[in-house]
């Protein structure tokens, strides 16, 4: 397979990356959202000790493999997209909101699935949440997701432009709902109705099943909604994080977290019966 690369140049890529995560690291420190009980320290140096894992099958497999296929779709007619007969920019919006929709469905079997769960709750592990946890994931979950990305652009016929915007927009997305930053909570109700949140996400990460089977998108807000498993109404003082049975130290050691999901493993959070809609703009203090 010949290396395709992404038509976003790497240096703005970077730099827009850098950027943001140079940015929410400040308003952590200024505008704190969740009390901090442990050394920050420690789990930013545990998490990014995950994230190299995760990053170097990113680089040589998830890249790869996503870029090719679509060039392949756009040379070949592949997917949905080349069969509609759309101007480029609505295509490339259609392009944006498929790949966000499908990411909401991975995220789902992500919880429901006993082995991809096995990878996932490495991320869900994490007994705080901060922009460090956007990078918590374990290199087998981004191995596996390869052929999820793969059917994700087969179908839908995404070109190599959308794949990388939505990328860029993801990656954005992720750093920011994982971050520990107290927005207005006007100016976040208002943003909650169009994006992920700090407030909305911290609810995803919490060790109840009724709030960890909630908020599984990770751009737009629609989904969750949508599907009946948006949750807005819990105050975040009273969010405890992590997965129940794993809190403890034992689990939080780098080893320990790159062995867990050949070894030991949570059961898969039960779904909860309740899936009565709410309102998007309704979020507690």
């Amino acid at each position: 397979m010949n290396a395709i690369q992404n038509p976003i140049p790497r240096f703005a890529q970077s730099l827009i990356i850098a950027g943001w995560i140079g940015t929410l690291l400040w308003l952590e420190r200024k505008r704190t959202l969740r009390r901090i009980a442990n050394c920050k320290l420690v789990r930013d140096l545990r998490n990014l000790g995950v994230a190299a894992g995760s990053g170097i099958v990113m680089q040589f497999m998830d890249a790869p493999v996503a870029f090719y296929l679509a060039a392949k779709a756009d040379e070949n007619g592949w997917g949905l997209l080349p069969r509609l007969p759309f101007p480029p920019l609505l295509r490339g919006l259609l392009a944006l909101t498929l790949l966000d929709y499908t990411l909401y469905l991975w995220h789902f079997l992500t919880h429901r699935v006993p082995f991809l769960w096995r990878f996932h709750q490495v991320h869900h592990l994490d007994v705080e949440m901060d922009a460090t946890t956007a990078l918590r994931f374990h290199f087998g979950e981004i191995a596996i997701s390869v052929l999820f990305r793969a059917g994700q652009i087969i179908l839908i016929g995404p070109s190599r432009l959308s794949v990388a915007v939505w990328q860029m927009f993801l990656i954005a997305c992720i750093l920011f709902h994982h971050s520990n930053v107290r927005l207005p909570i006007r100016a976040e109700r208002r943003l909650a109705r169009l994006l992920v949140t700090p407030r909305l996400h911290g609810i995803h990460h919490s060790v109840e099943p009724k709030l960890v089977n909630s908020n599984w998108s990770s751009g737009l807000t629609i989904w969750d909604w949508l599907h009946g498993t948006l949750r807005t109404e819990v105050p975040q003082a009273t969010i405890v994080m992590g997965v129940a049975g794993f809190r403890d130290s034992k689990f939080q050691n780098l080893k320990t977290l790159y062995k867990l999901p050949f070894r030991s493993c949570a059961p898969v959070p039960p779904m909860p019966p309740d899936t009565t809609r709410q309102p998007l703009s309704s979020l507690a203090e």
